[in-house]
């Protein structure tokens, strides 16, 4: 297995937060779902262009945004969120992620941080 720069997210992690969805949730989790993925960056500009790279690659976007800050003085962080109607099981959303991590390396973002999930609405 390749090294993948800034990888967080295990599969066991993955294996768990599918597990909790299932017994916790009555979504079907292996049917199409609403998955959100969010980038990191100190410079919007740069999540615009990571943006423009996304949705040509088939993800929605949603928003950049200012993170909240508890102390005035901490440097500024924003957020690239965008979305994909996709069906996962913990395998291809490792795969995916790994995907991501890599193209916030290769952008020279800050870092790709995760993902949530939800019902596709209808």
């Amino acid at each position: 297995m390749r090294d993948i720069p800034g990888k967080k997210i295990t599969l066991d992690s993955l294996n768990e937060m599918f597990q909790n969805i299932k017994n916790e949730t009555s979504w079907n989790i292996s049917g199409p779902m609403l998955w959100g993925y969010f980038f990191t960056h100190h410079e919007p500009q740069k999540l615009e262009q990571a943006a423009e790279e996304l949705i040509k690659q088939g993800y929605k976007y949603v928003d950049i945004y200012l993170s909240d800050k508890d102390d005035p003085n901490e440097p500024d962080i924003y957020w690239l969120h965008v979305e994909k109607v996709e069906i996962h099981s913990p395998k291809t959303l490792d795969k995916r992620n790994d995907e991501l991590y890599i193209f916030a390396n290769k952008y020279a973002l800050d870092s790709y941080d995760g993902m949530d999930v939800g019902p596709v609405k209808q």
